[in-house]
């Protein structure tokens, strides 16, 4: 069983909900990154998104753009990425779930890039600019590796196309809070729970609600109706102002989510 589904299934069996939890790799570099994923697991977050850096991030407001810059000023690969998250995986079994743009996977080679992510322990993958009716040889590769292929569905999308997204999607599904780009908000949309509540009638996947979630108030509402609360710029930004190799700014806003998420 990928850990991504064996992970949705002990929550759900304690009657909880996952936190997930977003960080660009290799911000400020990729030694503070391993820091910070095994930093990030030990606070209670369930599962972890690694931003692949790239110079167009079109999807990303300017927090996820500022860290994908500096990733890629230090040297950041997709090559390299990959041998952090294998030594990585001596020390963790937390899934995680790489959130990258197409560019990156394409130079790399698709079928290269899946079974890197099976040999190396990466057992999911987020491809924002990738849709439904061009993933084809994505969703197969990733069955063939055991690598969920996760897919996004906006809130403007309409209900034959949320069911066919639900249909394609391995893992969990990633319902986007709002439209636009990434980054922390002060309110989320009023319409996330009932558009949770419609997507969880079509499937019985784990739906779990992104973008523009930024403290414990926020996380807590949005776990009464998904399966799993994904925090990404507020992490990001205080991963890149921490200071001399320390993340306890970080770590104290992860407790607090996590808090909050699990129902504590």
């Amino acid at each position: 069983m990928n850990r991504i589904d064996k992970r949705f299934k002990e929550l759900k069996m304690a009657g909880k909900k996952a936190f997930i939890a977003y960080v660009t790799a290799g911000d400020p570099d990729l030694a503070m990154t391993r820091k910070v994923v095994l930093a990030l697991e030990g606070a209670g977050v369930d599962m972890i998104e690694l931003g692949i850096p790239f110079s167009d991030p079109v999807a990303d407001g300017p927090t996820i753009q500022a860290a994908s810059q500096r990733a890629l000023m230090h040297g950041a690969s997709l090559k390299k990425i990959f041998a952090m998250v294998q030594t990585l995986r001596r020390n963790t079994e937390i899934p995680l779930v790489f959130m990258t743009y197409y560019n990156p996977v394409f130079q790399f080679g698709l079928n290269k890039f899946f079974n890197t992510c099976r040999d190396t322990g990466v057992d999911g993958v987020i491809i924002p600019d990738l849709s439904i009716e061009e993933a084809g040889d994505a969703i197969a590769l990733g069955k063939k590796n055991g690598v969920a292929t996760i897919f996004l569905i906006a809130p403007t999308s309409p209900r034959s196309r949320i069911k066919a997204i639900a249909a394609k999607s391995k893992g969990f599904i990633y319902y986007v809070s709002l439209a636009g780009v990434t980054g922390a908000r002060k309110k989320l949309p009023p319409e996330v729970a009932a558009n949770v509540k419609m997507i969880k009638s079509m499937t019985d996947k784990p739906v779990a609600v992104g973008f523009g979630i930024s403290d414990a108030k926020q996380a807590r509402s949005i776990a009464k109706v998904a399966d799993g609360v994904i925090v990404g710029s507020a992490i990001v930004r205080l991963v890149g102002a921490e200071r001399g190799g320390t993340v306890k700014n970080t770590v104290k806003l992860v407790k607090g989510l996590a808090r909050s998420i699990h129902g504590k």
